[in-house]
């Protein structure tokens, strides 16, 4: 099997070579542009314990550049390299002003304690500040893999300590808890950004027709693999607004099946006390979670860690619809095999771009050291009243104060980040299939020649 770096270059020499891209071009747009590797060494309990971490610049055709960091023991340099360069090609693809970037710590977080964790936190943050791989202007992490808000949280606070001058500490990371800068939403932007990349799919009846999808979302039949941060959101985004019919969720023990479809909300708060999915009342859990990947279904979601479809599974993938929630899940033959067989794949740069790019609006509002709403919402509340006042008098008609609530209210922080959210992952989707309907390619295909006719342009004078 080809490693994960190798297989984003082959997508990228596919797409280039359909674009007529010189080859010293597309080279230079490949490769890794800087890469950081540290030995990070922490006294726990009295002993010396050494960690190696990674940070990757793949791109820095635009400033800062942003990528996460994952706490793992799978981290090392080839997956860092490759998520790195996923970054550039996915942040070009939704018009988000970043170059792409990556971290990792080689670590199980499961074995240490918070303070623990906090330490070897600032250890290795220490070593990004220092060497500069880690400021609001030029290198801006998220969390990943391991990772969440609360070692965002101790990032920048940590920065603010070393940089006390820099006004603009607030934006040295991303993904943030909201009392220290973040942004509401942002912990789900993930997983409610596939949500929309689903509702997108579903405004295309050729789509649906083509793929033999029903037109209606509730009608098909998902499966989802990973119920983490974006497995988890996705599944209740859809469950609560949606009504979808997800009838297998899968995590690293098994998968819970149930044909008629499964409570998200019950398997939410079960999780939260058990921390399982092993909910008996809610479907039948089977132990073998490689069967999930292959269940009939309509649409599939892996939304877990890459390359978990390949050559020796993915004869039996039988979904109609793959939606790349994860990294990288596809290996390169096997998505060329299952797009001759004619499944749909909507590819991951676009797919899961939702947490990079609710992220830029997180930096944006360091930036500019202001919520956003501020300013404009109570005049929009008091414009709207004035409006339904004279809409009352002229029609001789009254509102109940709950009518008049529900359309006065004007948008806060949380209603602005979901419909920056929803214009960006719908705005691209149809970029991506206006390529598609010109040159009938993938929509993998389609996604890496819309990234490569952005980031070139800044390499060609043309």
């Amino acid at each position: 099997m080809k490693s994960f770096k190798e297989n984003v270059d082959l997508y990228v020499d596919r797409a280039a070579l359909d674009l007529g891209i010189k080859h010293e071009v597309i080279e230079h747009i490949k490769s890794t542009h800087s890469l950081l590797q540290v030995n990070v060494g922490v006294p726990i309990n009295g002993v010396l314990q050494n960690f190696t971490g990674w940070r990757v610049v793949h791109s820095e055709h635009i400033l800062p550049t942003k990528g996460g960091i994952r706490y793992s023991l799978l981290v090392n340099q080839n997956e860092t390299e490759a998520l790195a360069a996923l970054m550039s090609y996915k942040c070009a693809v939704v018009d988000v002003p970043f170059g792409g970037a990556k971290g990792g710590l080689c670590i199980d977080p499961k074995l240490y304690t918070e303070e623990q964790l906090r330490l070897i936190t600032r250890f290795f943050a220490t070593k990004l500040i220092t060497k500069e791989f880690l400021s609001p202007a030029l290198n801006v992490p998220a969390p990943d893999m391991g990772t969440s808000e609360r070692e965002m949280d101790w990032i920048v606070d940590l920065y603010k300590t070393l940089k006390p001058t820099d006004i603009n500490y607030r934006g040295c990371v991303t993904g943030k808890s909201v009392a220290r800068g973040g942004i509401k939403g942002r912990a789900e932007a993930t997983g409610r950004g596939v949500a929309e990349v689903i509702r997108e799919l579903f405004r295309h009846p050729d789509l649906l027709k083509q793929y033999k999808l029903k037109p209606n979302l509730q009608q098909n039949r998902i499966v989802i693999q990973g119920f983490g941060n974006v497995g988890s959101h996705l599944a209740s985004t859809l469950y609560k607004q949606d009504a979808a019919t997800i009838i297998a969720i899968g995590d690293h023990n098994g998968y819970l099946y149930n044909a008629k479809g499964i409570h998200i909300t019950k398997l939410k708060d079960y999780h939260i006390h058990n921390k399982s999915i092993q909910c008996k009342e809610l479907g039948e859990f089977k132990h073998h979670p490689e069967e999930l990947l292959e269940l009939d279904c309509d649409i599939l979601i892996p939304a877990a860690t890459e390359q978990v479809i390949h050559q020796a599974n993915v004869s039996r993938i039988k979904a109609a619809v793959i939606i790349e929630a994860a990294n990288g899940p596809i290996a390169y033959e096997a998505d060329e095999y299952l797009h001759q067989r004619g499944v749909l794949i909507i590819p991951d740069i676009y797919a899961n771009a939702g947490g990079v790019v609710v992220s830029y609006f997180e930096w944006v509002k360091n930036l500019q050291h202001m919520r956003f709403g501020r300013l404009e919402k109570r005049f929009q509340e008091q414009k709207m009243q004035q409006l339904l006042a004279m809409l009352e008098h002229q029609q001789g008609v009254s509102l109940t104060d709950q009518q008049k609530t529900t359309l006065i209210q004007g948008a806060d922080e949380l209603d602005l980040t979901y419909s920056g959210l929803e214009d960006t992952m719908r705005d691209s989707f149809n970029q991506i299939r206006n390529i598609q309907k010109i040159n009938n390619k993938s929509l993998r295909d389609c996604a890496y020649q819309l990234a490569l006719s952005k980031i070139k342009k800044y390499y060609t004078d043309h």
